[in-house]
């Protein structure tokens, strides 16, 4: 076995073209305790797999299969093994256009194995790409041998047993003789139904590769430097983060930052395994390490925003001095598998946020159904177009002298919702999404 375990996994825009993935290769190459590559699709071509799910027209399937075929093929005319690579991205491109022009009809199943192409295509010429560069065996590795999940379709759950077992004949006994590539974000039923952990999964599945041959390190090469103090976009002055707790990193990936797929935290949690975040375009300037404690824990490490948040206010007498009103309640939005994040009550209201903006299933609208059961014992009301900025950091809920500040800062925005004292790491509010920007804009002057 090496020394050190190391995962890296690369996304779409490190994957964009010849010369991206290029760069990649020179990162892998210069530390050979990377052993496990997990790669995203190429730039765009997730988005050319959805939109070709969509089409019924025969000339338009065609159409978008050209594009594909185009924007791959010209990468592998960099290679030195071109024909070579072009021969089997041809036939996985064959195999993705009989299979679209054949469709009837477009089902959950039929998406993810769509889909699923875009990473398959991809780690195959990438694993051309670095035995240029690296000279030494490397293993083009089908990530569904490893990754088994349930039955979900567009974002199923790992089954992380099975995980294990497969890494332990299918890489642990391999790592050091081979570099392996393989895909992020697929994945297959024990019964070998293909499957996908949802939009953004790459880095989950990194992940769980990481925890399954217990690595020692995480890393996410990425395109931005960093993960910041806030979103650069909105705050010219944000900056970025040395270290950061798992604690920290998770809030702040489930409450916005893009840099993070919210459920990369959990395996690299279990398994007490540091991850590093980086810049795949930018590899000598200095990123970000997660690690389970850090040197300093400031009160306030950073601030995110989330949009696109839906509010949700019961109101009902019933509530009054009665027990049974919450469970009924949430029954009702789990029946529906629609998940809450945040929630305040009081003697006859609740209100908690949804949030309209995660892509995932059961979180991207509110059906009129479940609004007509609520209605059955409850008066409901919805408001829209809000944004969910969250300050985190560590021991919020027993700083003093923290709530004034952060209020005085406030002054003039209407705020619809306050969440404190439920985590040690975030202080959660809601405000109207034209006055979003600028909160964070001076809160982030205020406390970083």
């Amino acid at each position: 076995m090496p020394d050190l375990i190391k995962v890296a996994k690369f996304g779409g825009t490190s994957m964009a073209n010849y010369e991206a993935m290029n760069r990649c290769a020179n990162i892998v190459k210069s530390d050979s305790d990377k052993k496990i590559i997990v790669v995203s699709a190429t730039s765009g071509t997730t988005n050319l797999l959805t939109t070709l799910i969509g089409v019924k027209n025969p000339d338009d399937k065609h159409q978008i299969m050209n594009q594909i075929r185009e924007k791959h093929y010209e990468i592998c005319d960099s290679l030195k093994y071109k024909e070579e690579a072009k021969r089997r991205v041809a036939q996985l491109i064959d195999d993705l256009e009989k299979k679209v022009i054949s469709s009837k009809a477009a089902t959950s199943q039929y998406s993810d194995e769509v889909l699923s192409f875009g990473e398959l295509i991809s780690s195959t010429i990438f694993s051309y790409v670095l035995r240029e560069s690296i000279g030494k065996k490397v293993e083009w590795l089908d990530a569904r041998e490893i990754i088994q999940t349930d039955h979900n379709h567009s974002s199923a759950e790992p089954e992380i047993e099975s995980i294990e077992k497969n890494a332990e004949t299918g890489i642990i006994p391999h790592l050091k003789g081979s570099c392996f590539v393989t895909q992020g974000f697929i994945g297959r039923t024990k019964s070998g139904v293909t499957t996908t952990l949802g939009r953004g999964g790459s880095d989950y599945s990194a992940a769980l590769f990481a925890e399954a041959v217990n690595a020692d390190v995480l890393e996410i090469w990425t395109d931005v430097t960093a993960v910041y103090t806030s979103d650069p976009r909105i705050v010219k002055k944000a900056k970025p983060i040395t270290e950061i707790s798992f604690n920290e990193a998770a809030e702040l990936s489930v409450f916005g930052a893009k840099v993070l797929h919210p459920a990369t935290m959990v395996p690299a949690i279990r398994k007490n395994i540091r991850v590093y975040v980086g810049s795949s375009m930018e590899p000598h300037l200095p990123g970000t390490w997660i690690m389970k404690n850090t040197k300093e824990k400031p009160p306030i490490r950073a601030i995110s925003l989330r949009k696109n948040q839906t509010l949700l206010t019961v109101h009902s007498l019933d509530m009054l001095y009665r027990h049974g009103f919450l469970a009924r309640l949430f029954k009702v939005l789990s029946n529906h598998k629609i998940s809450v994040d945040l929630v305040t009550t009081s003697e006859v209201s609740v209100s908690l946020t949804l949030d309209t903006n995660a892509g995932t299933p059961g979180k991207d609208f509110l059906p009129k159904s479940v609004i007509s059961e609520l209605k059955t014992f409850c008066e409901v009301e919805i408001e829209e177009n809000l944004s969910l900025i969250a300050l985190i950091g560590n021991n919020l809920h027993t700083t003093s002298g923290l709530s004034g500040p952060v209020f005085s800062t406030l002054e003039g925005i209407n705020v619809r919702l306050i969440c404190h004292g439920a985590s040690s790491h975030n202080l959660c509010f809601l405000v109207d999404q034209q006055s979003a920007e600028k909160v964070v804009q001076k809160l982030h002057e205020r406390f970083i």
